[in-house]
């Protein structure tokens, strides 16, 4: 009987032994998990000249790490922005030489008036044949012969063989604005002839009498105007050869 209690109570020590020790195992796996340190060797220049090891835990490691990603991203970062910077300015730069739609349809262009040329071309070739006093007219004779639908080669023509104007113009057209051989009043020097008071009306008003007497009638060339304009019968020939200059010009 004393044998079986003294069995009994060994038995029951050792039990009693065996699961605080259990209850210090698990502990200690607790701990461990719970700081997860698992040691590991680095190796470093000094280490490898001194043949010693360094020991580090994976805490550590992973601190580092996270910090050359976070410094990785601010460089990523700053890259990212800098270049956006460059290419936005860079467009802005180009956009400023490009015009909008609307700046582009409204440049004015000039139109073809006659001859396959502008009123600023027509313009310059007239006056390239009209010297002395009416140079530099070929715009007010283009711009109002079209305006009354007369020829502006004939019209200049018609200047040129009336006054002498493709060299020195005559006396008519310097002392009384009279470019066409007008007649009638207030008179020039007492004679048959006009006196315009400037040389812009004498121009008009040469015009205005080639269309009201001559082209309101039909008569629109040289030989259907000279019979009724000049006495000579070469007058409409002559005026040919003159129309003949001005388009070469």
């Amino acid at each position: 009987m004393k044998k079986v209690s003294k069995l009994s109570l060994t038995l029951a020590s050792i039990g009693v032994f065996m699961i605080g020790l259990a209850g210090v195992l698990q502990y200690q796996a607790f701990k461990m998990e719970s700081t997860n340190t698992v040691a590991y060797e680095k190796v470093t220049m000094k280490d490898m000249n001194s043949g010693t090891v360094e020991e580090v835990n994976d805490e550590s490691k992973n601190e580092e790490v996270s910090d050359n990603s976070n410094n990785n991203e601010e460089i990523v970062d700053a890259t990212t922005v800098d270049t956006e910077s460059v290419e936005e300015v860079v467009i802005e730069e180009e956009l400023e030489d490009i015009k909008t739609y609307d700046e582009i349809n409204t440049v004015p262009i000039d139109p073809i008036v006659f001859d396959g040329l502008t009123m600023n071309q027509l313009a310059e070739k007239l006056n390239r044949s009209l010297n002395s006093t009416i140079s530099g007219k070929g715009y007010l004779i283009a711009s109002y012969s079209l305006q009354l639908g007369i020829d502006p080669y004939m019209a200049t023509a018609i200047i040129l063989h009336e006054t002498g104007c493709n060299g020195t113009c005559s006396s008519l057209v310097r002392e009384c604005n009279n470019v066409g051989g007008q007649k009638g009043g207030p008179s020039c020097g007492g004679g048959a002839y006009k006196a315009y008071p400037t040389l812009d009306e004498g121009i008009m008003g040469y015009l205005d009498n080639l269309y009201r007497n001559y082209y309101a009638y039909g008569l629109t060339t040289p030989e259907t105007i000279g019979p009724k304009y000049a006495a000579s019968t070469t007058w409409a020939s002559q005026v040919n050869n003159y129309i003949a200059m001005v388009k070469s010009r």
